[in-house]
C-alpha cells in the first residue's frame, strides 16, 4: 500500500506543479495591473507652437535650402514635419478654442503633409518641386501662429 499511497502523492504534486505553471503562463488581473498602460501624451499647444518655432528658426540660420538640387533638403523637411504633426495633435486635443479657429493652421499643415507624401525633396524645378509646399507652408504657419496666440 506504501508505493500506491506513494503514487497517487506524486501524480497529485504533478499535478499541482503543471496547474501552477499553466496558471503563471496566462495573464492574470494582478499582472495586469502591475503594468499601468502607456497612454500618449499630449503636449500643449503652447509647448508644440514653440517647438515647431523654434525648428523653423533653426532652418532659417543654418541656411534653409540653398542648393538648387533634388535630394539635398529632405532631412530639413522632416525636421520640420515631425513638429508640425505634433502640433496637429496639441490643437486636436486643445479645448480653449474652437475647433474652427484652426482651419487656416490645419490647411498649412495639410499642405505640408501634401508636399511630404511626395517623397524625397523634389528640387527647385517648377512643376515637379515640392519644398514650397512644405518649407513655405511652414513659413506661413509660423507667421499664423504669432497672429494667432491662444491664451
Amino acid at each position: 500500500m506504501g508505493r500506491h499511497t506513494w503514487g497517487k502523492t506524486a501524480g497529485a504534486l504533478l499535478l499541482a506543479t503543471t496547474v501552477a505553471a499553466v496558471s503563471g503562463c496566462s495573464s492574470s488581473s494582478d499582472a495586469d495591473a502591475a503594468k499601468p498602460a502607456a497612454k500618449a501624451k499630449t503636449v500643449s499647444v503652447e509647448d508644440a507652437t514653440t517647438t515647431f518655432q523654434a525648428a523653423v528658426t533653426t532652418f532659417d540660420t543654418d541656411g534653409g535650402c540653398l542648393e538648387q538640387k533634388p535630394g539635398t533638403c529632405w532631412d530639413q523637411m522632416q525636421s520640420l514635419m515631425e513638429p508640425a504633426r505634433t502640433l496637429r495633435k496639441a490643437m486636436n486635443a486643445e479645448k480653449a478654442v474652437e475647433p474652427e479657429f484652426w482651419t487656416d493652421a490645419y490647411a498649412l499643415i495639410n499642405t505640408m503633409e501634401k508636399g511630404i507624401a511626395v517623397g524625397e525633396d523634389r528640387g527647385t524645378t517648377p512643376g515637379v518641386t515640392n519644398r514650397p509646399d512644405i518649407l513655405g507652408s511652414a513659413h506661413d504657419l509660423s507667421d499664423w501662429l504669432d497672429e494667432n496666440p491662444i491664451k
